[in-house]
């Protein structure tokens, strides 16, 4: 993934977090927070999703194939969500993602799901602060590189087609 010689550090180690925000609540807070000029670190790469309970758990497994050492989902606050129920949705997947993803071998802390309304600016920031510490605790994410299949020869009479 890196052209790097030595690896990286504790110290020189600076997490990629993926954040995948709810239109409605989490990513209007990340903008209340920026409008608001309040310092957080800029390790994470925020998608904005309509819903949290639309996001699917393929997304959150191809950030971490693509190199994420942690994935942060943000939605409405329980019974405030604008699609009825679609947080619940996402908390019942992530409960059986992090089931997954202790499976393959990826701490679950790994993956984290917080509920932040619109005004919680704040609240943003504090957990954006606590995921990238979570994340430096816990390391860079090192997956085995995914098996590439073997070359196959052509066969005899595939060449007309």
């Amino acid at each position: 993934m890196s052209d790097e010689t030595s690896p990286e550090t504790a110290e020189s180690f600076q997490p990629r977090i993926v954040a995948f925000f709810c239109n409605w609540c989490t990513y209007t807070a990340s903008d209340l927070a920026g409008v608001s000029r309040m310092v957080y670190p800029p390790n994470t790469r925020v998608i904005r999703i309509m819903c949290s309970g639309r996001l699917d758990p393929q997304f959150v497994l191809s950030a971490f194939r693509q190199g994420a050492d942690g994935v942060l989902i943000g939605g409405c606050h329980p019974g405030d969500c604008h699609y009825q129920e679609g947080n619940y949705k996402c908390l019942r997947r992530i409960e059986l993602l992090k089931s997954l993803l202790d499976q393959m071998g990826i701490e679950p802390d790994r993956l984290r799901l917080e509920w932040i309304s619109a005004s919680e600016g704040d609240v943003l920031r504090d957990v954006t602060h606590d995921m990238v510490a979570k994340i430096k605790e816990l390391g860079p994410l090192h997956l085995e590189p995914v098996p590439q299949p073997d070359a196959q020869p052509a066969m005899a009479g595939d060449e007309g087609a």
